[in-house]
């Protein structure tokens, strides 16, 4: 029954999908959502680190506080506010069935500035995701809505914009909707990567041929190349710009022809949002991961379920075994038609000797993979899990650090991604004392990288699950957070200060609790970005003598309170 519902519901979204894309992105009826003439620092399917983009990103003159206007008629449906993500979010349910979404934002209109603020200390949160009841917040075409900003992932003022289906979270290019935006400038192609698919995409680094932009369009150094595998695919770096703007935006389709005809194609019209990290499986990631370029592959990986291609004559992957040479295209084209052409021949030639396979247990998408490096732990990754069919190695080796309780255990290479990540088990040692397992976490690190979770204990098995490769640890943490005011102290005289600013420190740099009472109620702080904690003064702190408690909770579980006393 649950097969059967999932199925209803795939058919339902790709019929949706397809009358969407054929009659559904109405001319003019949205506009542009500021007063400046619209320029993007960002576009529909960019390539962003783990996901595709979402939307547009408007400038805004590189300043913050712009008016944003309602882009068509509707009411406020859903407020978010967030560390990271989308910061201070609006979004407007259309009555043609559209939702449109405005992020990144500062000051909401004031009735909603209120209301939000209401609901933060109902909850006594200020990361809320509230849903407005419907026609409290009417608006019409035009209205001011709030003032740009930069808060929560953005790296500078800008403005969020998308346009989704309301029924199914499916989120469509808003270039197709006619929003002003100027462009008659076609995509570039940088290089062109060739992959040998009589192996894993994550056991290669893929051959890089030069380009060349002649008149007649794009071509490669030499014109024909010689492969020495009967199986290969491509992938290319493209870029776009539009008119008046020198921004390296994303391209909107590309296409792979053979002889004349059409292979495979991959069009970013609309993308489910539950979709967005299926980015991984449309670029070459370990090429990305280890600093290089994006290279969109031209080719359908087969662990990408929800995929943006469209198979015409196979999934990407050329049969060169006859030896004959093929003419190859491929085209590149952005939201308005302009389009780029790289024209090619390309042949086999047996090898002398073939290389020997890479070591390792071999692993597959559309199963549920168990790995077992040990007795002392194991990983489990999904169906879901794996893009395409690779060997992932797992050792253990002995920490010297006091504080780990584990073996340090080493599954797979970060360069090979993860959709729905990974379970890990790993044992502790034996003669750990229980309440000690109780302040302990799971510690994952690559590089530079670390993160820590708190895992699920059974029988002396720790369990955690984790989106990305590397060696794990149990760590022993029973070092409580550090609270730290910024620019005063316990008994200070605050009466001529704008605000309060605490910040907190962790030696995991994991906080995962924090809560602050002006004499015994809840004081909301704003943490935008995961920095500082800051408390804005209001009528909620009167004048005279006030006390200010704060809790900080890591997520070991250690806790740390501190008081402060302060006139105002």
């Amino acid at each position: 029954m649950r097969y059967f519902f999932s199925l209803l519901l795939l058919i339902s979204l790709k019929s949706f999908t397809q009358s969407t894309q054929q009659n559904s992105y109405p001319q003019g009826y949205f506009r542009n959502p500021l007063n400046i003439a619209p320029s993007l620092s960002g576009n529909f399917g960019e390539l962003r680190p783990n996901h595709y983009h979402m939307g547009l990103d408007f400038k805004t003159n590189r300043v913050e506080n712009l008016p944003v206007y309602a882009a068509a008629e509707g009411f406020v449906a859903r407020i978010k506010v967030e560390p990271f993500g989308f910061g201070r979010a609006v979004y407007i349910k259309h009555p043609n069935g559209f939702v449109s979404l405005y992020a990144h934002l500062n000051t909401f209109f004031p009735e909603l500035e209120v209301y939000v603020t209401e609901q933060q200390y109902a909850r006594e949160s200020w990361a809320v995701d509230l849903t407005i009841p419907e026609n409290m917040f009417p608006v019409k075409k035009g209205d001011f809505i709030a003032n740009s900003g930069n808060s929560g992932g953005s790296m500078g003022p800008h403005l969020h914009f998308e346009i989704r289906s309301s029924d199914y979270e499916l989120n469509l290019n808003p270039m197709l909707f006619g929003l002003g935006i100027r462009d008659n400038v076609p995509p570039t192609i940088q290089r062109l990567a060739i992959y040998d698919r009589t192996k894993s995409i994550y056991e290669q680094s893929p051959r890089i041929i030069a380009v060349k932009k002649t008149p007649q369009g794009y071509v490669t150094t030499p014109a024909i190349i010689t492969v020495s595998s009967p199986a290969v695919s491509f992938a290319v770096t493209s870029y776009d710009t539009h008119s008046g703007s020198a921004n390296l935006n994303g391209i909107f389709a590309g296409m792979l022809s053979q002889n004349g005809k059409e292979v495979i194609k991959f069009v970013m019209d609309s993308i489910p949002y539950s979709a967005t990290r299926y980015m991984n499986a449309h670029i070459d990631y370990k090429t990305k991961s280890g600093g290089g370029p994006y290279l969109q592959h031209l080719s359908e990986l087969p662990g990408y379920t929800e995929s943006i291609y469209k198979k015409i004559n196979g999934d990407g992957v050329l049969d060169l075994k006859n030896g004959q040479p093929r003419d190859i295209t491929i085209e590149t084209k952005d939201a308005d038609g302009n389009k780029a052409l790289l024209k090619f021949k390309i042949q086999f030639k047996a090898p002398a000797t073939v290389a020997a396979g890479a070591p390792g247990q071999m692993f597959y998408p559309g199963m549920l993979n168990v790995g077992d490096g040990s007795e002392e732990g194991e990983f489990y990754i999904s169906e879901k899990g794996l893009y395409d069919s690779v060997r992932i190695n797992y050792s253990t080796r002995v920490s010297l650090m006091q504080q780990v309780v584990s073996a340090i255990h080493t599954i797979g290479n970060p360069d090979i991604p993860l959709q729905e990540g990974l379970t890990v088990r790993i044992k502790a040692m034996t003669g750990v004392p229980e309440d000690k397992l109780q302040r302990t976490v799971m510690q994952r690190f690559a590089g530079n990288k670390k993160e820590v979770v708190k895992p699920e204990w059974q029988q002396g098995w720790a369990t955690a699950r984790f989106r990305e490769f590397g060696s794990f640890q149990l760590v022993l943490d029973e070092t409580p957070p550090e609270i730290i005011p910024v620019g005063f102290n316990d008994s200070a005289d605050l009466s001529a200060a704008k605000r309060i600013v605490i910040t907190v420190k962790d030696n995991l740099d994991r906080v995962k609790n924090f809560r602050a009472e002006l004499n015994g109620e809840w004081l909301r702080f704003t943490n935008d970005k995961g920095r500082n904690f800051i408390y804005t003064f209001d009528e909620r702190c009167p004048a005279g003598e006030n006390e200010l408690k704060v809790q900080v909770e890591d997520e070991a579980g250690n806790i740390s309170v501190k008081t402060f006393i302060f006139n105002r």
